[in-house]
């Protein structure tokens, strides 16, 4: 048997990532997507990586989508408008049912006990699970560091669950707040720890699991403008439409619905000669939800309210016009909490060829 610890080094401050370990075999777990990742029963325990190994880095956290986000075309993850927000770095959920953590101990027992502490072979998960044996946990955030008190034949008996530390990068530094390894907590409650998931958490979980439609806007005249002369851009009503997903924690009875609203449309030509309109370069959405205004026959010389004039043409490189939605996002929970994330981005890009023509038939 060996204990495999995945540790910081700090001083003043953080200095550098440094793997120790004691034994022969070493197990570091990678960031994985989890997203569908069926929930815990009792032929499997929770926070497998697919592999039949307990993974820190692998949540049960289920996400399905309410509405939208039914796959049609090409589809991508936001980004988010503020630079300092990211979602949490960790937290505890329930891994194991008593009979759960047994047959996984008889038939692997190999894997994350904790966030950065792994136990390879059955030696000290049949130790602390089964014959009560104390083991150190390993919480820098901590005042101190503690120790576990073992447990008597995995809690065979009890109604309950054995939870585990979750980090999605075990190596962000602020996964160390995480640091108790898994720990038992009677069924119907939750732990009494500042890392206990939360609506909340979910819904900051969810963010980076919605996934909106590409941003390829209509353009007149299409994929060629000339100069001088504006070229119209919109969206039909309905192209772009609220999704929402859902975020569900077995075993907790906690979830979090999470909403993006696609607010406004900003244009960036991809040339400093060029002129936007408006000339933030921002379009709102119409409140029949499109952006814009087609363009008609007889449109030609007018000012569109949201567009492109190009100033000079192309010369065998296409510009390339970037499109962006902003997407607003909020967010409901199982506890009646509700809020608001920071807005978050979609962008592509379309060429666009100018040419130098002053009169043109449209």
């Amino acid at each position: 048997m060996s204990r495999t610890r995945r540790t910081l080094a700090w001083s003043a401050g953080l200095t550098a990532a440094t793997v120790l370990w004691s034994g022969s075999i070493a197990y570091a777990a990678g960031p994985e997507d989890n997203t569908n990742v069926p929930p815990a029963d009792e032929q499997s325990g929770g926070g497998t990586d697919g592999k039949g190994s307990l993974s820190a880095s692998v949540s049960n956290i289920q996400i399905k989508y309410v509405s939208g986000g039914d796959g049609g075309g090409k589809e991508g993850n936001l980004g988010t408008v503020d630079p300092n927000w990211k979602p949490p770095a960790c937290w505890y959920e329930p891994a194991f049912s008593p009979a759960q953590l047994k047959r996984f101990v008889d038939t692997d027992g190999g894997g994350d006990v904790g966030i950065h502490e792994s136990w390879i072979g059955k030696g000290l998960w049949t130790d602390h699970y089964r014959d009560g044996k104390p083991a150190d946990n390993f919480d820098l955030e901590a005042p101190t560091n503690s120790t576990a008190e073992g447990y008597k034949n995995y809690n065979l008996g009890k109604d309950g669950y054995f939870w585990r530390g979750v980090a999605p990068d075990p190596g962000d530094s602020d996964s160390w707040d995480c640091g108790r390894i898994m720990f038992w907590v009677d069924a119907g409650e939750v732990p009494d720890d500042p890392n206990t998931p939360t609506p909340k958490t979910l819904a900051e979980y969810a963010y980076n699991k919605v996934k909106v439609p590409e941003t390829k806007v209509d353009l007149k005249p299409e994929g060629k403008s000339t100069v001088n002369l504006p070229t119209w851009v919109w969206l039909d009503k309905g192209t772009f439409k609220e999704v929402k997903v859902r975020a569900e924690l077995p075993n907790t009875g906690l979830w979090a619905e999470t909403t993006a609203k696609p607010i406004a449309l900003h244009l960036e030509p991809g040339t400093e000669d060029a002129e936007v309109f408006p000339a933030s370069g921002d379009c709102e959405i119409n409140e029949d939800g499109s952006i814009g205004t087609p363009y008609t026959k007889g449109d030609a010389d007018k000012t569109p309210p949201c567009g492109i004039r190009y100033l000079r043409a192309t010369n065998g490189t296409p510009y390339q016009l970037s499109a962006s939605v902003t997407w607003q996002i909020t967010w409901e929970g199982s506890d009646g909490t509700n809020g608001d994330l920071p807005d978050g981005t979609f962008e592509t890009t379309q060429d666009m060829n100018v040419q130098e023509i002053q009169s043109i038939n449209r």
